[in-house]
């Protein structure tokens, strides 16, 4: 301490020099005045309102030297003798330091000071030179008075003092110095300006006084609001208190724009519950103003009775510090809902989640779980009223469950396995992820989304509302945000029960999974005894042209099938299902081209088995239903010629024997490659997809739409396998090349094959027939004594009639055929054996030439397919290698060589091979 009071002496006596003539009292009284002057004013030094932060005051100088200079020495020397200042440990008031030589800088921009260099000594030498003026003006020299005299204060004054202090000062000034008495005029107009100004500044009390109504948002005598977003300050004001107001500026203008944002209207019950989150954090707000007003008003009453406003304990740094984590909520506030405009339901949600789980701050994340507790509950209450009753409650289209739109339908891709607004399942809600708020995961947003529209669908397309509703009952709980046990608990047990109550609905009371087997053993050939005596019965109404045939008759035939076969035993309720009918009609076409079954199905097994399904098994029935009629077709033709063999056929062996030995080689060929493509399709295909698909839906947890799925599965994978499901071929990218469109042909070349060798049939037991009755006319003549044969009876023999009549049936039977067939009609003559037999070779010749050649094609095609059990079909065709498969080139390729003579030459190649196999 006493080091500090011999400082302080030196540092008066440095700044008051001696006066002449004085005497060495009163010398000693002046210094001890000063001195005790400087002490006071140190001691009231920490009542002052400047901040106590270095860094900021450096600031300001530094600013101000870039502001006053272009040049960056200035900064720059300031900078290095700042970084000096901080490493000397002896001087402990380097705020007070740097803050004293900024004030004495703006004290020298008004004109207060003289521009000395030396800061302390200029804010002294103009006083002490008026000083001496009155001393050598005077015969006297001044009689020593008891107030500090004016040049001391106004060497030592400093800005940062408050009002009280510069009124005392100013009024002991014209106490001690009267106007008129040893004052030059031009010291009395020096004086007024820093009078002025220090008058006119409002002091703290009076700043904080008007405090809390500007962060009220409401305007005051100081502290006026220009504008929404606008707070004038005094112009003044010192810079560090600017720069405090400016602080406390900043709560006060976002109160002002989120009250008005609480108070606007928003069409979204998220929305409100957000502005209804900021209302009561506004009001817990103001809460906290009505405790710092009242605490101000106690620091005004203390100030008033002499105390400093330090020993009041209300400063505005303080209410700086006090309005910290307010003026953080009202920021946070205020950016959620800036974001908010552009967002809706679970948008919003996520956004303020965000906060939460984005930002390290513990009170950020605290202050966003506050937020979103309060914010969620309309959220919860949907979600409430959907997992437990089934009902969507979201007039503003908030919710991740969206209702269908009609309006909307038109748009949208339309998926060719749905009709638009027809499955109640599938189309009346969908699952928006775009609004699936974070605060829940993708996968628990599914499993909501399934368990409200189960119990809606039980609802209304089961017509079970009674289970919903006392379900309902036992079941609702509370949900509310945090509560995350709870939640999932409810959602599981939810789950669990609905899923299990719709299925058992499905299987039992609507007879689900026996309409799929019904589906299997009548549409996909399963049920084969009902299948072959319907063939039977219907083999010969069906090869009478398309316009012939009656549903009636179709009809009555059904009927009869199923009564001669097992399906008599099934539920009257599938049988009832099943039908016949007939496709559209084109020209030419016969019974066998339009017959299809049918099986009706009804709401709600529809959303399993939906109209996509019906299509995809009409299409499998008709390809099976034609495998079948061309199994029966070649199975009559080769009982025919083994009956035949025995009688007729061997009778004419020595003409038409190699004949018949090559169609009976073609046809068991055909019969053999018919047989291994129905046991392919039926069991290798139907049966293994319907093991998976029993296994699909026998799940303990297997939900409806994995019903659903597991059927689509199930049909696409008899499509793909059953080699109808690619409508171009992968090799060559041509409709023409496809499985469907190869089988279809081979299919048509066994039919037309089967004709020839009918019309070979008719040849030979025309021969037959003609070969009987010249025996028994050779007979007859013998008995009567005569020659066997005549002149007149070989001329009989030779005559071209029988041939004729065998050409007439053969033309006959052809006009009845069916017209569409790629394969050309065979010739027959008008002048007998000699143009008919030949005619029939060729024809056969060429149909067997041409089934091999496809088949050939189809084989090579097979082998490159990625399926192995596609694979294995071409294999079981070809198990002994009597055909060589070629693969065909892609379509890149085949573009490239198409035709060039090695690839002609290779075509004929593969024919003259194709024709040497049927020879």
């Amino acid at each position: 301490m006493a080091r500090v009071n011999d400082a302080l002496s030196s540092l008066v006596s440095a700044l008051i020099p001696a006066l002449s003539g004085e005497d060495e009292v009163s010398a000693d009284q002046r210094h001890d005045e000063a001195l005790e002057l400087t002490k006071e004013i140190l001691s009231d030094h920490n009542r002052s309102a400047e901040p106590y932060d270095i860094n900021q005051v450096s600031d300001l100088i530094k600013k101000k030297l870039w502001r006053e200079h272009e040049a960056p020495d200035k900064a720059v020397h300031y900078s290095n003798l700042y970084s000096r200042l901080l490493t000397l440990p002896i001087l402990t008031q380097k705020w007070a330091i740097l803050y004293l030589l900024h004030q004495l800088a703006d004290l020298e921009e008004e004109g207060d000071i003289s521009g000395s260099r030396s800061p302390a000594s200029a804010g002294v030498r103009p006083h002490h030179g008026e000083a001496l003026g009155q001393a050598n003006s005077s015969p006297k020299p001044p009689a020593p008075s008891k107030d500090v005299p004016s040049s001391v204060r106004a060497g030592l004054g400093m800005r940062g003092e408050s009002k009280d202090i510069g009124n005392g000062y100013a009024e002991k000034r014209h106490t001690e110095h009267p106007a008129g008495q040893g004052l030059s005029s031009r010291n009395v107009d020096s004086e007024p300006p820093i009078r002025t100004k220090i008058s006119d500044r409002p002091s703290e009390a009076v700043l904080l006084r008007d405090l809390p109504f500007t962060l009220q948002g409401l305007s005051s005598t100081n502290l006026p609001f220009t504008s929404t977003t606008t707070l004038q300050l005094p112009s003044t004001l010192p810079l560090p208190i600017v720069s405090i107001l400016h602080t406390l500026a900043e709560p006060s203008l976002l109160y002002r724009s989120l009250s008005e944002f609480v108070e606007s209207r928003d069409e979204g019950l998220i929305g409100q519950s957000l502005r209804s989150a900021i209302g009561n954090e506004l009001r817990s707000y103001l809460g906290l103003i009505a405790t710092l007003e009242g605490e101000i008003r106690r620091a005004i009453k203390d100030i008033e009775l002499n105390a400093g406003i330090r020993t009041a304990g209300v400063t505005l740094k303080r209410c700086v510090v006090w309005t910290r984590d307010a003026t953080m909520g009202l920021r946070l506030m205020s950016l959620m809902a800036e974001e908010s405009k552009s967002r809706k339901g679970g948008q919003l949600i996520s956004m303020i989640h965000s906060f939460s789980t984005s930002y390290g701050d513990p009170f950020v994340s605290a202050f966003a779980e506050r937020m979103l507790a309060h914010l969620t509950r309309p959220f919860y209450d949907m979600l409430r009223q959907w997992i437990y009753d089934g009902e969507l409650s979201d007039p503003y289209h908030e919710f991740f469950v969206t209702e269908y739109n009609p309006e909307d339908s038109e748009n949208k891709d339309s998926d060719p396995r749905r009709v638009p607004a027809t499955s109640v399942w599938e189309d009346k809600y969908k699952l928006d992820h775009e609004t699936v708020p974070s605060i829940i995961t993708e996968d628990f947003a599914k499993k909501v989304f399934l368990i409200g529209k189960s119990l809606n669908f039980i609802r209304y397309g089961c017509g079970d509302s009674a289970w919903v509703e006392a379900y309902s009952k036992d079941a609702s709980k509370e949900l509310r945000y945090g509560d995350t046990a709870t939640l999932e608990t409810s959602i599981d047990k939810a789950y669990k029960t609905t899923m299990a109550r719709l299925i058992y609905l499905m299987d039992n009371k609507f007879k689900l999974f026996d309409h799929l087997n019904a589906l299997k053993k009548y549409l996909l050939l399963g049920q084969g005894d009902f299948i072959a005596l319907l063939m039977e019965s219907l083999a010969s109404n069906l090869d009478r042209p398309a316009g012939s045939q009656y549903r009636h008759t179709l009809t009555a035939q059904l009927e009869h099938a199923i009564r001669g076969s097992n399906a008599q035993y099934d539920s009257p309720d599938v049988l009832r299902r099943l039908d016949a009918r007939l496709l559209e009609l084109s020209h030419g076409e016969i019974g066998w081209d339009v017959f299809t079954l049918e099986y009706k199905i009804d709401t709600p097994v529809d959303v399993v088995i939906t109209s996509w399904a019906n299509k995809q098994y009409l299409v499998v029935f008709n390809f099976l239903w034609r495998i079948k009629r061309v199994e029966f077709a070649l199975g009559s033709t080769w009982r025919r010629c083994m009956t035949g063999a025995r009688g007729v056929l061997a009778s004419v062996d020595d003409k038409l024997g190699r004949d018949w030995k090559v169609v009976r080689c073609c046809i068991a060929e055909m019969i053999h490659f018919v047989n291994q493509l129905q046991y392919y399709i039926l069991f290798e295909v139907i049966e293994a997809s319907w093991d998976q698909l029993q296994a699909a839906i026998s799940k303990q947890d297997c939900t409806l739409d994995d019903l659903i799925e597991a059927h689509t599965k199930y049909l696409k994978a008899i499509t793909h396998k059953g080699l109808l499901g690619s409508a171009r071929s992968t090799l060559t990218g041509t409709r023409e090349d496809s499985f469907t469109s190869q089988l279809h042909y081979i299919l048509k070349i066994m039919l037309s094959y089967k004709e020839a060798v009918d019309g070979l049939y008719s040849f030979s037991v025309a021969e037959f027939t003609r070969r009987q009755e010249f025996a028994a006319k050779i007979e007859t003549r013998t008995a009567q004594g005569k020659w066997g044969l005549a002149d007149k009876d070989d001329e009989d023999l030779s005559s071209p009639l029988p041939g004729d009549r065998i050409a007439s049936k053969g033309r006959n039977r052809l006009a009845e055929r069916d017209t569409d067939s790629p394969i050309p009609p065979p010739f027959f003559g008008n002048s007998g054996d000699d143009q008919m037999l030949p005619a029939l070779r060729k024809r056969l010749t060429d149909l067997s030439a041409d089934f091999r050649s496809r088949l050939v094609v189809l084989l090579g095609d097979l082998s490159v397919q990625p399926d192995v059990d596609m694979k294995f079909l071409g294999v079981v065709m070809n198990f002994n290698d009597v055909y060589r498969p070629e693969r065909r080139r892609k379509r890149r390729d085949a573009g490239k060589d198409k035709g060039t003579p090695g690839e002609k030459g290779k075509d004929s190649e593969v024919d003259e091979k194709g024709k040497k196999e049927g020879e």
